[in-house]
């Protein structure tokens, strides 16, 4: 709590009185003062003087001061007190955004209830705050659970379960579609973080202009639209789970800046000039080899480093065909439940699902599921009904003029990232178009 006067025996009498309630204090003489305590830390509420000047008591320093704080920090709770105390004043300050007033000399029992109430207050205007971005960031619907009874997959659930409850940070790779998400959200619910929120972010999705502003926020007139405070990804996942999805398409300058928070637990928002302390476990995905990224200068070694802890790797859902019908049958629940269709593969449909070689992997099953479900007429959901065309283990994918418009556009964008070893900005380049419009096409060809 900050308080401020310009008599020492009127701050030491308040520091006493507030730290009998359990309240820690920073003290300051003057506007300046206040000021340079505003930008050096966080304080929950303010209790400020309005006449600091020797025989002034127009109380105009403590309104141009109130002004001030406002700009700086619009959430702070700001008390005041003066021993000339009026009307007009109390409305003015009031009017400038004062939560609310106090004449010297001051009731021990009032000035109390009111610094209590103020700052009940403002703890529950910020939670709220923090809740409201969480929930525009927090998907509306649960991801699905991790099936994994596969051999292959039987020593990543152990190593599921051995890491979780650390504090350790965890790097997870595989293809595409694997499940990389799903396994970061095991981890987090296996934690001891659990209670707390997990962020999702894809790092190669966010433009090169709003990188900073998006995972470390921003202050209000940072930037030509920054009309008001925002609250970045590490904050809302402080003493919780920070997902980095595509990590290696992280822009080789903002690198520096991820290996600052993740070794010192610091970051500083876009146009403040104070740092903040976070509490956040970082879990990365990439479906790129980070340390062949490294070894052509593309991504920082001691970056991953901070990042691979411990490595879990995800196999290809081709390597675990154990688990494609478990998944399958889930994905068909989930689908069936949403589209209001009671439905079963027939045993033909089973088998091409055995047998399709699932380049997109988990995802593409459950696009393929959820096209089939749309597609298909109750009780049964036929071959026909799933659309894997070539999908025959070993088969070619055909000629290209034998080929639908979207089979071409999926036939390229898979050899474009099988070509460059899955790497999306190469493939985008490659193919000629930005890296968010080929994660679209991505996505709508199951990839």
């Amino acid at each position: 709590m900050l308080i401020a006067d310009d008599q020492h025996d009127v701050l030491e009498a308040l520091r006493l009185l507030l730290k009998n309630e359990g309240y820690e204090t920073r003290g300051a003489t003057s506007p300046a003062g206040v000021l340079q305590e505003l930008e050096s830390q966080d304080f929950d509420i303010a209790l400020v003087d309005l006449n600091y000047a020797r025989d002034t008591t127009s109380g105009q320093e403590g309104l141009d001061l109130l002004t001030q704080i406002r700009s700086i920090d619009d959430t702070l709770p700001v008390i005041v007190m003066t021993a000339w105390a009026n009307i007009d004043l109390a409305v003015e300050a009031m009017r400038r955004g004062a939560r609310d007033f106090v004449q010297k000399p001051w009731d021990n029992a009032r000035l109390l209830s009111i610094v209590r109430t103020q700052a009940e207050l403002s703890r529950s205007l910020r939670q709220a705050s923090r809740l409201e971005a969480e929930n525009q960031l927090l998907r509306a619907e649960r991801s699905p659970a991790m099936i994994a009874q596969s051999p292959a997959m039987q020593p990543i659930v152990q190593l599921i379960s051995r890491v979780a409850p650390s504090d350790a940070n965890v790097l997870i790779t595989g293809e595409h579609g694997t499940g990389k998400e799903v396994a970061a959200q095991a981890l987090h619910a296996l934690s001891a973080r659990a209670s707390k929120p997990m962020i999702t972010v894809n790092v190669g999705g966010l433009a090169e202009g709003v990188f900073e502003s998006e995972m470390f926020g921003h202050v209000r007139g940072a930037f030509t639209d920054a009309r008001t405070d925002r609250t970045g990804r590490f904050d809302l996942a402080d003493g919780g789970t920070l997902f980095l999805d595509e990590i290696a398409n992280t822009p080789p300058h903002q690198q520096s800046k991820l290996l600052r928070i993740l070794e010192t637990g610091e970051l500083e928002r876009v146009g403040a000039s104070k740092s903040r302390r976070v509490d956040v476990r970082v879990f990365a995905a990439t479906n790129a080899d980070l340390k062949a990224e490294t070894e052509a200068g593309r991504f920082r070694e001691d970056l991953l480093f901070r990042l691979n802890t411990i490595e879990i790797h995800l196999p290809p859902l081709r390597d675990r065909r154990e688990d494609i019908p478990l998944l399958a049958a889930h994905f068909l629940k989930d689908h069936g439940k949403r589209y209001r269709k009671d439905l079963n593969f027939d045993r033909a449909a089973t088998q091409l699902l055995l047998e399709h070689q699932w380049p997109g992997n988990v995802r593409e099953l459950q696009h393929t599921v959820e096209r089939a479900v749309l597609m298909s007429q109750p009780p049964f959901i036929t071959p026909a009904d799933l659309g894997l065309r070539n999908s025959r283990a070993g088969a070619s994918p055909g000629r290209l003029e034998d080929m639908s418009l979207e089979e071409v556009e999926s036939f390229l964008i898979r050899k474009a990232l099988t070509r460059h070893d899955n790497n999306v900005s190469r493939a985008a380049e490659a193919l000629g178009l930005s890296r968010s419009a080929l994660y679209r096409r991505m996505q709508r060809n199951g990839i």
